[in-house]
């Protein structure tokens, strides 16, 4: 795969992107496709170096591997998500949906399947961090009813009385739906303004996430409330009066 700098301007240039891979050569591809790229890239050679690495790095992102020996991706991942919530991105030989789905809900933010061109790398890593940042919203409290408070500014979610948790996805998904209520978001919409043109073809990420965030704010995550389906085409939050 041919190397090349990316015309595109990047405001992460300087960010930190740890590579794991027990793959030598596949550590320095990614490495010098990357400080091309702008970014500075540490390296990690296994699951247990890796751990190691983010706390003493503190990276901006992870790329990582997951068909390695003696502690895999996913296992890594398990090991990292219990101190940090740095972005990681998996890079594996695998397509299967299966695994896919394993690594988002063990807490991954991406899955890029090899071989990758270094340019859609490239592209992959600056959308994960353009949507891990914390979004610009309005400080006001949004009570949809009694059983749902959101303040986006201060990324707090109350239901029923308890404050869940969300990934930083998972409150930008949820910001278009709460400030677009009554409206339908298509697909393409949605992906649009969460994840970003790369993601135009990935519908499977907004079904995902849909279901995530059900899980997290409906009392009955099948017979949904707040965030409604229209069959084939998207999803629409129930109107509240604002």
């Amino acid at each position: 795969m041919k190397t090349q700098r990316s015309n595109v301007g990047s405001a992460f240039t300087g960010k930190t992107v740890l590579v794991v891979d027990d793959e030598p050569r596949m550590v320095e591809f990614i490495a010098m496709n990357l400080e091309l790229e702008g970014f500075r890239v540490v390296r990690a050679a296994s699951g247990p170096e890796a751990l190691e690495k983010v706390s003493k790095e503190h990276p901006d992102l992870v790329l990582l591997d997951i068909m390695m020996p003696e502690m895999d991706g996913f296992e890594t991942l398990e090991g990292l998500r219990e101190t940090s919530s740095v972005p990681v991105i998996f890079l594996t030989a695998k397509n299967e949906e299966v695994d896919r789905i394993k690594g988002l809900d063990l807490g991954a933010d991406d899955y890029i399947t090899k071989p990758f061109s270094p340019r859609e790398l490239a592209s992959r890593i600056r959308a994960v961090l353009r949507r891990t940042e914390p979004a610009a919203v309005s400080g006001a409290e949004i009570v949809v009813d009694d059983e749902l408070r959101i303040n986006f500014d201060q990324r707090k979610v109350i239901v029923r009385g308890r404050e869940v948790r969300l990934r930083p996805t998972e409150y930008r998904l949820l910001y278009q739906l709460v400030t677009n209520a009554g409206k339908l978001l298509t697909h393409e919409m949605l992906l649009s303004r969460v994840w970003g043109a790369e993601y135009r073809d990935e519908d499977q990420y907004v079904r995902l996430y849909i279901t995530y965030l059900r899980q997290k704010i409906e009392k009955d995550p099948k017979n949904p409330k707040y965030i409604l389906s229209e069959r084939g085409l998207g999803y629409r939050f129930k109107e509240f009066a604002k």
